[in-house]
């Protein structure tokens, strides 16, 4: 087997295709033959050295990616309910970057009959989040004002297709006119392009009182915006930070980091007590560990998805080897949907 390694933190040239030898096989483990991994921006993070779960749960050396999709080849002896053969996806707490991987039955799943391998491989983490975001956090009522930052993105299509689902009315917010037609489709009611709009009027338009849920991810360029335009009862979700993280081909900057770091908002519990609002924050990677959230939550997705209620993003492939192009890429800011690695075989 082969799987993209990195041994310290750093730039694109920490991530190396190294031959390894598959990790020997439990009782409650799955050995799947990868088709195609996700590519997430939070392994963008683990590259730079920042993601706090990789340093509690890994290390270095680590191997990123949080989601597969392939093939069952071997189970463990204490795995019944799945044979060899099947075609399955599989979250990860690290690792996906491979041609092969042993992962934990519990998080494997079977592969939605609506999905190719390449499809499914960028389904799970984006569409887990934006679930646990709007559904156990957001539950936002019909009829509610949903705005959706990064909406053209993996978490953010999701999110606007959750978002509709739920009987919402849903805002988009992107960076370029040209994903505005795009995120149209998954259902968002409007869409602001920051390349042409004031975001701040311009949202203050489509929902006048303010929004019941903000899905924010931007860190300290737009949070503090964000929870000034929450209604009464409004809800800010807080998952990711990616403007205080460089673009693509840039350095990590420590002192700018801190200097976003202290910038960023502190919310006071008098304030939110007084104004009636609420800040919520979550790290899915820590969510592995409640099982019934996420049997809950990739059931009603894979139920969804049958039904033809959601659809999967438009998906980009690279090359396993080529994991560092990918990386790049999606740090431009430019892709839209999910980026994928596909391992080559002999």
């Amino acid at each position: 087997m082969q799987k993209i390694v990195i041994h310290r933190r750093g730039g694109y040239d920490r991530l190396r295709l190294e031959p390894a030898v598959l990790p020997m096989l439990g009782p409650e483990d799955v050995h799947v033959e990868v088709a195609a991994a996700g590519v997430n921006y939070a392994d963008c993070v683990v590259r730079m050295g920042l993601y706090r779960s990789a340093r509690e749960y890994v290390g270095w050396p680590i191997t990123p990616g949080f989601e597969v999709a392939g093939t069952v080849r071997r189970v463990g002896d204490s795995v019944t309910d799945l044979a060899p053969g099947a075609e399955v996806v599989a979250v990860t707490r690290f690792g996906g970057y491979a041609s092969d991987i042993v992962v934990p039955r519990r998080f494997v799943f079977a592969k939605p009959r609506a999905l190719t391998m390449v499809e499914a491989a960028g389904f799970p983490a984006v569409f887990l989040t934006a679930h646990h975001a709007l559904v156990e956090l957001g539950r936002p009522r019909a009829g509610a004002q949903v705005l959706v930052h990064s909406a053209a993105g993996g978490v953010g299509g999701a999110a606007v297709q959750i978002a509709r689902l739920l009987g919402a009315h849903v805002v988009g917010v992107v960076g370029g006119t040209e994903k505005v037609e795009i995120v149209r489709q998954m259902g968002a009611h409007a869409v602001i392009d920051r390349a042409r709009e004031r975001l701040w009027p311009t949202a203050e338009i489509h929902a006048p009182v303010g929004y019941d849920v903000i899905l924010d991810a931007n860190g300290v360029a737009t949070l503090r915006a964000s929870f000034a335009h929450l209604a009464p009862m409004g809800r800010l979700i807080v998952y990711g930070f990616h403007s205080m993280l460089p673009r693509a081909g840039k350095r990590l900057r420590w002192w700018r980091l801190l200097l976003d770091f202290l910038r960023t908002p502190r919310f006071s519990p008098f304030d939110l007590t007084d104004r009636n609002r609420s800040v919520m924050g979550f790290n899915l990677s820590y969510l592995f560990d409640h099982q019934r959230v996420l049997d809950t939550a990739m059931a009603q997705l894979c139920s969804w998805l049958d039904d033809g209620l959601l659809r999967p993003p438009p998906v980009r492939t690279f090359p396993l080897a080529e994991a560092a192009a990918a990386q790049r890429f999606l740090e431009t800011g430019a892709s839209v949907g999910k980026l994928v690695l596909v391992p080559e075989r002999p």
